[in-house]
């Protein structure tokens, strides 16, 4: 039967060959394909596709615009989860400054070239049903220095984030709590003796409460506003 629910993937990298790989990679698997390519990130801002794709796989390092600057003028920050791409920035560097301004920037993940081919692949899915995905190796580090670095950037937007955590029900605070620290949805409902469906819920309200466009951006609130300390 047809897989109706396919996954469309757009690649923004410099390298032909790597792009090449990702593609064979990705449409090698039934529930999804490779929709639209760019070799940086000004072009991927003038391709009409790029704004039809589930998720963007995003090089850091490329000629012209780097994907950075390409994940910030790609996602509109008024935008909610559901209305346009997901972006996984893509490093061959493990370096937490990478991964913070991919986060920072509204990338839903961040995630090594070098990872296995099977953890690219389940990292796509990941972000396309709204979790995050960060490397597991840089997680720690990055969660460490997370706290003093967004701060900095806060203060204006404190009393806005403030109230927007303090409108969360005592269940969705604690829920909050746990994908804050890293949790996933199967996680947390274990934790708290819940069904997966319940959790779903849950994370979807406070997603909305908080206007996060997904996951990500909820932990970073956390930090902001103090839910979550290193």
């Amino acid at each position: 039967m047809p897989n109706t629910e396919t996954i469309k993937v757009a690649l923004v990298d410099d390298q032909l060959l790597v792009r090449s790989g990702f593609r064979m990679l990705i449409n090698s698997q039934d529930d999804m394909e490779v929709i639209v390519e760019a070799g940086n990130g000004r072009d991927a801002l003038a391709a009409p596709l790029m704004s039809q794709a589930d998720v963007i796989l995003m090089d850091v390092r490329m000629p012209e615009m780097d994907g950075i600057e390409a994940t910030e003028r790609l996602l509109d920050p008024e935008k909610k989860a559901a209305d346009g791409p997901k972006i996984i920035v893509l490093t061959t560097f493990d370096m937490d400054e990478y991964a913070l301004r991919a986060i920072q920037a509204g990338a839903s993940g961040f995630l090594l070239k070098d990872a296995p081919p099977e953890e690219l692949l389940e990292s796509v899915r990941t972000v396309n049903r709204g979790d995050a995905v960060i490397a597991p190796s840089t997680t720690r580090r990055l969660l460490d220095h997370m706290t003093p670095m967004l701060k900095k950037n806060a203060a204006q937007h404190d009393e806005h984030l403030i109230a927007a955590v303090e409108s969360l029900t005592p269940r969705e605070r604690e829920v909050f709590g746990l994908i804050a620290v890293g949790l996933s949805n199967p996680e947390i409902a274990e934790k708290l003796f819940l069904s997966e469906a319940t959790v779903k819920t849950h994370v979807g309200h406070i997603l909305a409460k908080l206007e996060a466009r997904d996951r990500v951006q909820a932990v970073v609130i956390a930090y902001q506003t103090g839910v979550v300390t290193a």
